[in-house]
């Protein structure tokens, strides 16, 4: 029997796990996820910024808790699984999100930026999804998404299409499982901190551009992150999605 729209994007019951939970994005991600009935654990490095993000979630009557863990950490991860599973279940949706860059131009930019910028987003978007997956997801499905950012530097930029490849890469893999695997590209910024110009959003940005105009009002990403966690997008598996006025765009990965 076919679902309603509303059934389709109906997550009562579902628990999802978002990484860099307390910035602007895992916040706006937290919010549309438990908007639509999901019980939120979010993880961070700083403590006082969970307890704020929870406050917030509260306060807009979305159940949330948090717990401390370092994305680049494997005995923090491996933390962050025991104590989900323990303390709220199944893991139904995984958002891979926590990592960030420094603003370095590339002559500038020394290897331990390298080093640090990829084990936050490579090493460990892979350990989470691997400790996820083996623990909860194989056998009962699921979702993750990633969230590959394009910051306008070197290792930031190189960081983003290994995340689009990585996402590539476990879809097809994991599709047997009745695991989703994409990607969201969001624009961070309205102009780059470097050069001032308009940041890029995605590959697809150097190729194509939409005529929309319009400024980041802190809800742009959370129709499409409902989408890749939710039935009604179960149908999709493998993608990315660039997100952002001016420089947005769609493309799929074959």
């Amino acid at each position: 029997m076919t679902r309603t729209t509303q059934q389709l994007f109906d997550l009562t019951g579902k628990t999802a796990l978002i990484t860099g939970g307390s910035g602007a994005l895992g916040l706006q991600m937290a919010h549309a996820l438990g908007e639509a009935g999901a019980r939120i654990m979010l993880s961070d490095h700083q403590a006082d910024k969970l307890e704020a993000a929870m406050t917030e979630l509260h306060d807009a009557g979305i159940d949330a808790r948090w717990v401390v863990a370092d994305g680049a950490i494997e005995k923090d991860l491996e933390k962050l699984v025991g104590e989900t599973l323990h303390r709220m279940g199944e893991v139904d949706i995984l958002v891979n999100n926590a990592g960030h860059t420094r603003h370095a131009p590339a002559f500038e930019s020394p290897l331990a930026e390298w080093d640090w910028v990829n084990s936050q987003k490579l090493r460990g978007y892979l350990l989470l999804s691997q400790l996820i997956g083996r623990q909860s997801m194989m056998g009962r499905g699921g979702s993750i998404i990633n969230v590959a950012c394009r910051l306008n530097t070197v290792a930031g930029d190189t960081s983003q299409g290994a995340v689009i490849h990585f996402t590539r890469a476990l879809a097809r893999e994991w599709g047997q499982h009745g695991i989703n695997v994409n990607a969201i590209c969001p624009k961070w910024g309205a102009r780059s901190r470097l050069t001032g110009r308009p940041a890029a959003v995605g590959e697809a940005c150097l190729e194509t551009t939409t005529p929309l105009t319009t400024q980041e009002d802190g809800d742009e990403i959370k129709g499409v992150t409902l989408l890749f966690a939710s039935d009604a997008g179960r149908h999709i598996t493998g993608q990315w999605l660039a997100v952002g006025a001016r420089d947005c765009a769609v493309r799929e990965l074959e």
